[in-house]
């Protein structure tokens, strides 16, 4: 540790570089068991490569040696003085304290000039002065989250000066540009998106009533053909049935009223058409989903809303709108909310059942992430940032979460590069390494 006074004391290497750090790529490589990276990991795994490198929360702990105050800050010493500094957060936010003392013995705060600065990954630097307050000094300004940076300690008592630096990292690893591709690890700046919130709704396809024929006889008579089958598909004005008028017995034919399936035939040759309905044609290029909206979600949803609608065993989804709310509630309570889909290309049967995500609102927030990025760390909803090489936690405060995208309230600067794909890689060595809320 650096210091100054009557007396020096080196600093341990690796605290004096705080780019140095243990290299991970046979920890992150080998702990994942990317077999399929070829040579890369494969060196790595033999202890042979230095394409990664890690910070070393781990490592820190192994140097935890340094001794700590009896209020469990970090203890400094400098001869006969000694400072105790701790970032304070028992009912209150954030905030740092300190406690001096001189040949083992108290010293009144009030005596104590103390400044602590704060270096923090991507650049910003936060200045801490202090004021006595009681037994003890107090910062002036709240120790944001994370808790990640390089410290750097000013002391001024009775006319000398004492300085000290040390590392205190949490949520923070080194990964190299070679070895991130490797890994899959994805990135984008953070910015503005539009939010679409949606509601889920269940139904079933219908046919388009406009779209279904039921086909009679014109005339009375006798079937003398019927070359359609059931389930055939017909093209408009293709023969359906040629029949014999009871009166004029002159023949004639029915033919298609509208291309589509034959899903009903009660015709067969030589029988009277007797009134009775002979075909029913059904175009499903068209179809309907009957959705129910419940009471708690009609007030959302409206006519002319997009929706997205699904079979409920899996597949494509087919976009479309909603033409129709019902006024009339059924037992259930639901009303039928109808959206018009394109099914041209026969991808929903009618009668399958199908959900649907019915969009509700839109709005374009100046900040969001892409919600495949959050991770947990510790109470925390989190993204991890990228510096160059480095990685490290934001702790994030979200608003509303829809779709691809949730809202930042607070915790990270518009323009920051995060993590998007592959995030949890980055989470397993930060955890891995032993990144501790350590103070």
């Amino acid at each position: 540790m650096k210091q100054s006074g009557d007396k020096r004391f080196a600093l341990p290497a690796a605290r004096r570089n705080p780019g140095r750090r243990r290299p991970i790529a046979a920890s992150l490589a080998c702990r994942i068991g990317l077999v399929s990276l070829s040579c890369l990991l494969v060196a790595a795994c033999d202890g042979g490569g230095q394409s990664g490198s890690a910070s070393a929360p781990g490592e820190m702990a192994a140097e935890e040696a340094e001794p700590r105050g009896p209020n469990n800050g970090r203890l400094l010493v400098d001869g006969d003085f000694a400072l105790e500094l701790a970032v304070y957060e028992t009912g209150v936010p954030p905030e740092f304290r300190a406690w001096a003392t001189d040949a083992g013995r108290p010293v009144a705060p009030g005596r104590v000039d103390l400044r602590v600065t704060l270096d923090r990954l991507g650049g910003a630097v936060d200045e801490h002065n202090f004021i006595a307050q009681g037994e003890f000094l107090r910062g002036d300004a709240l120790v944001y989250e994370p808790h990640s940076f390089v410290v750097t300690v000013d002391v001024e008592y009775e006319g000398r000066r004492h300085h000290w630096e040390y590392d205190s990292f949490e949520g923070r690893t080194r990964i190299d540009a070679e070895m991130a591709v490797a890994l899959g690890i994805g990135t984008m700046a953070a910015g503005s998106a539009v939010i679409e919130e949606t509601v889920t709704l269940y139904g079933t396809i219908v046919p388009a009533t406009e779209l279904v024929r039921e086909v009679s006889a014109r005339f009375d008579g006798v079937l003398e053909s019927v070359p359609v089958m059931l389930g055939e598909r017909v093209s408009e004005g293709q023969t359906l049935a040629t029949v014999e008028s009871n009166e004029s017995l002159q023949s004639y034919e029915i033919s298609a009223p509208i291309a589509g399936v034959v899903t009903e035939r009660n015709a067969n040759a030589g029988e009277q058409t007797a009134g009775r309905r002979l075909f029913t044609i059904v175009d499903t290029s068209t179809v309907w989903a009957d959705l129910a909206v419940f009471p708690g979600d009609r007030g959302r949803v409206s006519v002319g809303a997009n929706v997205v609608v699904t079979p409920a065993a899996g597949g494509v989804g087919l976009t479309g709108t909603i033409s129709y709310i019902d006024v009339l509630a059924a037992s259930n309570q639901a009303v039928t909310a109808r959206a018009v889909l394109d099914n041209s290309e026969g991808t929903l049967a009618p009668g399958t059942y199908v959900s649907a995500e019915v969009r509700v609102a839109e709005e374009t927030v100046p900040l969001a992430v892409r919600r495949s990025a959050l991770q947990s760390f510790r109470d925390f909803t989190v993204v991890y940032a990228k510096f160059g090489d480095e990685y490290e936690v934001r702790m994030l405060e979200l608003g509303r979460q829809a779709g691809d995208w949730a809202e930042v309230l607070g915790g990270l600067e518009p323009g920051t590069i995060y993590v998007t794909e592959n995030s949890y890689l980055i989470k397993a060595d930060v955890e891995k390494t032993g990144a501790t809320h350590d103070h």
